[in-house]
């Protein structure tokens, strides 16, 4: 059997992880963004690992060194921020081919280092072996305060479905890089992490919290799962940039199938009661409601002109 007919990545995922941990320190393990630890009396450990191989993750045609240096932090970082933690630390580990160049290899650190000053984070080890293929892989520790913590399992039934900025650049780029085509490639081969100060005014008044690496359908169904709870997701609100909406018309595509299944966003999606919306604007207002969770016996679907569909899957690995 191999990964696709098991399920894909997430099969893959709860197969190998469904072992039950005993330690009293291990607060979260597998099914989140991060794993959580005990640490201090009011703060948590937070550990996260993601890894980018060429031809997949960034092509090596497209993105310069330094911009997938950034990426590999950007995408990093982000799973701390949607636990409403502060990146602090970082490894980074790389798989080089022989014919890799030092010039290269600067230009990668360039990227990774201008990334990390802006999220206040310090690169302070790693490893280095050599393969066929280029792999970078960052490891990044943070913390939360423990009053703050956003799992993907907190999210309550009638709870707002919310997602911060915009959706759908990061597709919209690489659909028009894969065409040949001019336009709006910045939301691919240069995405953002939103600010940690930001995730943490969210965590105030959020119950559940996940960033967008592989789409708002994929996200939601992210929190449903750990939450065991159903969403509507209301299809006209999800906030698409003007670019976003160029590049869709000039591919002949919907902006929106960008923003549902494409991924790589990095914004954050998360879920609060109705009660908190005000209280959240007057503190953070770059979001929009995109749903809302229901009982999990209702399902989770899209609404569109008071028509509901099923939602189609987004990225995953062996399985797309």
């Amino acid at each position: 059997m191999n990964i696709k007919e098991l399920g894909g990545e997430f099969k893959l995922i709860e197969r190998i992880t469904g072992r039950k941990i005993s330690d009293k320190a291990v607060i979260k393990a597998a099914g989140d963004d991060c794993a959580v630890l005990e640490y201090t009396g009011n703060k948590c450990l937070l550990v996260t690992t993601d890894m980018l191989v060429a031809g997949d993750h960034f092509s090596l045609e497209w993105f310069t060194p330094e911009q997938i240096g950034m990426k590999v932090m950007e995408s990093s970082v982000s799973d701390i921020i949607a636990m409403a933690g502060k990146p602090k630390y970082a490894f980074i580990s790389m798989c080089l081919a022989d014919n890799t160049t030092v010039e290269f290899i600067d230009a990668v650190y360039k990227g990774l280092y201008a990334s990390a000053k802006k999220h206040d984070v310090l690169i302070i080890g790693g490893d280095t072996t050599h393969g066929k293929n280029i792999v970078f892989n960052a490891a990044i520790l943070g913390e939360a305060d423990k009053t703050l913590l956003s799992l993907r399992s907190g999210a309550g039934e009638k709870n707002l479905i919310c997602v911060t900025g915009t959706l759908g650049g990061s597709k919209a780029g690489l659909s028009l890089l894969q065409a040949g085509r001019k336009g709006h490639t910045k939301g691919h081969l240069e995405p953002k992490a939103r600010a940690s100060a930001e995730a943490v005014i969210i965590g105030k008044y959020c119950n559940a919290m996940i960033d967008v690496s592989d789409g708002l359908a994929s996200e939601v169904e992210h929190i449903c799962e750990q939450s065991n709870k159903g969403a509507e997701i209301y299809y006209d609100k999800i906030p698409i940039s003007a670019n976003t909406a160029e590049s869709a018309k000039k591919l002949g595509q919907n902006a929106r199938d960008f923003a549902l299944y494409g991924g790589e966003d990095f914004e954050l999606v998360f879920t609060v009661a109705e009660n908190n919306i005000g209280k959240l604007k007057k503190e953070f207002s770059d979001f929009s409601v995109v749903g809302k969770i229901l009982a999990k016996e209702r399902g989770i679907y899209l609404l569109r002109k008071n028509k509901k569909s099923r939602l189609k899957k987004g990225f995953e690995h062996f399985n797309t």
